[in-house]
Order: C-alpha cells, then structure tokens, then sequence
C-alpha cells in the first residue's frame, strides 16, 4: 500500500527532500560559523537577519524557516524589509523578499508592524525589527547643526 506523497513522487520522478531542522542546524553552526565574532566577553553575529547581532538560536537569521530582516534603502531614504520565504529553503538566494518602504517614520514602523503581523511571521521577533528600523530612520535624519551663540563685545 503506497502513500500519497509515495505515489506523487513516483508520478514526477522526483525525491523529496527534507531540510533538517533547526536546532539541528543550530547544533551545526553554534561553533563554527563564519559569520561569528568574539569580542568584549560578547559573542556576535554579522549574518543577514540577524536583527541585535546577537549569535543566539532565537536571532539566528539562517536556520529559521521564517525570519525578518531591516536595512537601510540604499538611496538613504526609508527601509528595506527582507522576509524569508518558507518555499525554497533549499535556494537560499531566491528564498527572500525584499520590499521597500519610503514613508515617514510613523507610517513606516505601522506598515513594518503590519507586514510582520499580517504575513504571520515570528512574534518574538516584532519589536526587535521596530527598533532596528526606527535606529535607521533615525540615522537618515539630517542633523540640525546648532548656532553658536555669540557674545556682545565688552563696553569700554
């Protein structure tokens, strides 16, 4: 007696591969990754979706099926959000999506949340992506240089 997923593949001619899982991965990479850095007592991370740079399975932006992701647009106005796909966890170059947002601040957070939420992405990952986009936002702000005040020469 054949399976279903048995029959389709027999039918395609195909194998169906299975990704392991993440703590399995996680196991793989926790000591030799080569985004790793060890500096200050502190162990980091330089990989992309890594929204604290943190090297934790919880900020891992590599073994997650689902990950979010926040970087400066590159005409220096508004974010890029890149959302990890769940198909194609095997093609790690066509497995994301990138959308970008040139709003204000308020409006870009709201519509960050939105994305993050409606999407069903990672909760515990919501304010980490908030914070890295409003450090951004806050960057791309022109600085207000203040004007020297000027004392009143001294009577004779």
């Amino acid at each position: 007696m054949a399976t279903a997923a048995a029959t389709a593949t027999a039918r395609t001619g195909r194998t169906r591969m299975k990704t392991m899982s993440s703590h399995l991965q996680w196991m793989v990479l926790r000591n030799c990754s080569s985004f790793l850095l060890k500096r200050n007592n502190q162990t980091y991370s330089t990989e992309p979706h890594n929204l604290k740079s943190r090297h934790s399975f919880r900020y891992n932006g590599l073994i997650h099926r689902k990950s979010v992701g926040v970087e400066p647009a590159p005409d220096a106005k508004g974010i890029v959000v890149v959302l990890k796909k769940r198909t194609g966890q095997r093609k790690p170059s066509s497995s994301s999506s990138r959308i970008s947002i040139h709003r204000d601040a308020r409006a870009t957070l709201r519509s960050l949340r939105n994305i993050i939420r409606k999407n069903r992405y990672r909760r515990d990952l919501r304010m980490a992506a908030l914070r890295r986009a409003s450090a951004i936002l806050r960057s791309q702000k022109p600085v207000v240089m203040k004007k020297k005040r000027v004392r009143a020469a001294k009577a004779p």
